[in-house]
């Protein structure tokens, strides 16, 4: 076998040999040729620390730098105890057995050949599954598979969302479309054309029908109450009662169900107006053709048999009289 001296004397005139210090000799000017080329490594990290990674290669300790050790800052390295990584070398010195390696250059080449292989295969107005990656105030940005996307906050529903947060969770899988491309950045939707509440609106809010909805919000000129997701109705103030209202929250609470009826529909500007006070109008007409008539017949009923009565006691008593005569 093939060894090391290390020494000629270990003081006891014995010849100090390693064969594990002649491997790793070997490694190392393995390693050096593979920093030299920009060969990417693959070696199991054994440790690590605040300041970087321990990867184990061939016998050979190298060090990741934290700033490294992600394309992004990794806060928390123990995750990576005990995993296979890639990476590159970006200094080899044998000499002081210093060995420095990168894995951020090698996952920032990952994903540019990804994210290429992926525009060239989208459109807008494919279909795509995503995981969220990210939420923000304004939206979620969805990894689609080699790129993210921005599916906005208004993109998430038909109806009103308060924050993406009450919808959404770090991990969770997405279906949207593409509907946009615009150089590198991507915009998602979960709003699908066939989901549209406006499709049937016309039919199902046409103007004389009675609606029920939530007041959404509300302002000084009146309510506007959410029919359904994406559907929301103009209850002005004047309109909320046959008596005058200064205000609607005089009146209406947030969240409040109402019933109204339609008095305008505009389905090419999305405008919806609503009114309780013509419901309320409508209703003693209503109360009126089923409770006054009835009692309207029944009197008439009542005359004529009163009528009839006295007719046919007259005829009973004049009858005697008119006998002789005949």
């Amino acid at each position: 076998m093939k060894v090391k001296v290390l020494k000629v004397n270990d003081g006891d005139g014995q010849v100090l040999l390693s064969y594990k210090r002649l491997a790793q000799d070997r490694a190392l000017e393995a390693l050096n040729e593979a920093c030299e080329s920009g060969e990417v490594l693959h070696g199991t990290v054994a440790n690590a620390t605040t300041g970087g990674l321990s990867v184990m290669k061939d016998g050979v300790r190298i060090f990741i730098p934290a700033s490294l050790a992600g394309e992004n800052f990794v806060k928390d390295l123990s995750k990576f105890v005990g995993e296979d990584i890639e990476f590159r070398l970006i200094e080899c010195n044998p000499r002081k057995r210093r060995v420095i390696g990168d894995r951020k250059s090698v996952l920032k080449e990952r994903r540019e050949a990804a994210e290429n292989a992926l525009f060239e295969s989208i459109q807008e107005g494919m279909i795509v599954n995503g995981t969220v990656k990210n939420l923000t105030d304004f939206g979620a940005f969805i990894d689609i598979g080699g790129a993210d996307g921005l599916l906005h906050i208004s993109e998430m529903s038909w109806g009103r969302l308060e924050h993406p947060k009450k919808v959404f969770k770090v991990g969770q899988e997405v279906e949207c479309f593409i509907k946009s491309i615009k150089g590198k950045k991507i915009g998602l939707s979960m709003k699908f054309p066939d989901q549209n509440p406006w499709l049937d609106a016309e039919e199902k809010y046409a103007i004389g029908n009675v609606v029920t909805g939530k007041v959404a919000r509300m302002t000084d000129f009146g309510a506007f109450v959410e029919l359904a997701p994406g559907v929301d109705a103009l209850l002005h103030v004047s309109q909320i009662g046959k008596d005058r209202v200064n205000k609607p929250s005089d009146v209406l609470q947030l969240g409040q169900e109402i019933e109204a009826k339609v008095v305008e529909f505009n389905g090419a500007d999305k405008k919806i107006s609503i009114s309780i006070k013509a419901l309320e109008m409508d209703r003693p007409a209503e109360e009126k053709a089923t409770i006054e008539v009835p009692e309207a017949i029944a009197a008439a009923v009542k005359e004529t048999e009163e009528a009839a009565a006295e007719t046919a006691e007259e005829v009973k008593e004049a009858a005697p009289e008119a006998a002789p005569e005949a």
